[in-house]
């Protein structure tokens, strides 16, 4: 007599429970986890802006420039008067934006600020945290 061989396979069921789970799964992660990508383009943008702002700080006493003064962004902090080499001055690089915004320096005095914001995480210059 022939035996008729049986292959054992997931049903139909079984597999849609599994991909339901896995959609869940999904669901539940993704929110998450794009909340926290943006937290962190946050941090680094503020983290940028603080470089921006002490940068400023030092080159605004080196030269004795008054508040209200407004500098060359990112010119002055690169390479500053006197200096002819990129790198050179109070910004080793030019900080990039995480979320591909513009950085502004504003007047001396005033804090630099990104043309998209700090992705709703208020800038506080000059706390350590």
């Amino acid at each position: 007599m022939k035996q008729i061989l049986r292959y054992r396979a997931f049903t139909l069921l079984e597999i849609v429970i599994v991909l339901a789970i896995i959609a869940i799964v999904v669901a539940i992660a993704a929110p998450t986890w794009l909340r926290q990508r943006e937290n962190a383009r946050g941090v680094a943008c503020q983290e940028n802006l603080a470089k921006i702002s002490q940068a400023k700080e030092q080159y605004a006493m080196e030269f004795h420039i008054s508040n209200g003064s407004t500098i060359v962004y990112p010119d002055d902090l690169i390479s500053p008067p006197g200096t002819t080499k990129v790198g050179e001055g109070y910004l080793k690089v030019v900080p990039q934006c995480p979320a591909n915004g513009v950085y502004s320096a504003n007047p001396i005095g005033t804090d630099p600020t990104c043309s998209i914001g700090t992705l709703n995480m208020p800038y506080e210059p000059h706390v350590v945290k």
